[in-house]
């Protein structure tokens, strides 16, 4: 997994945690154990998500979605490269 796709994961698992957490409280519940389970319970949305082979964020297909779109643009920096040259 590259930093960024590592990244993206850790920032879905923050927001969805910190909207959870906040949402407790601001719903009136002030023990901090009930806080950290309802934040807790919220990353089982991206938890799926980064299990899912499917899915277009964080799955299978989109390290191979990666892959493709690396190779177009080594193959269009080539093209580029030597139209400069001639």
């Amino acid at each position: 997994m590259n930093s960024k796709k590592l990244q993206a994961l850790i920032a879905s698992y923050g927001r969805s945690f910190i909207v959870a957490a906040s949402t407790a409280y601001a719903m009136g519940e002030m023990n901090i154990k009930n806080l950290l389970l309802a934040g807790a319970v919220a990353t089982v949305g991206p938890a799926i998500r980064a299990i899912n082979p499917k899915d277009a964020s964080f799955g299978l297909i989109a390290d191979l979605a990666d892959v493709e779109i690396n190779k177009l643009l080594k193959a269009d920096q080539k093209k580029k490269a030597t139209k400069k040259k001639a």
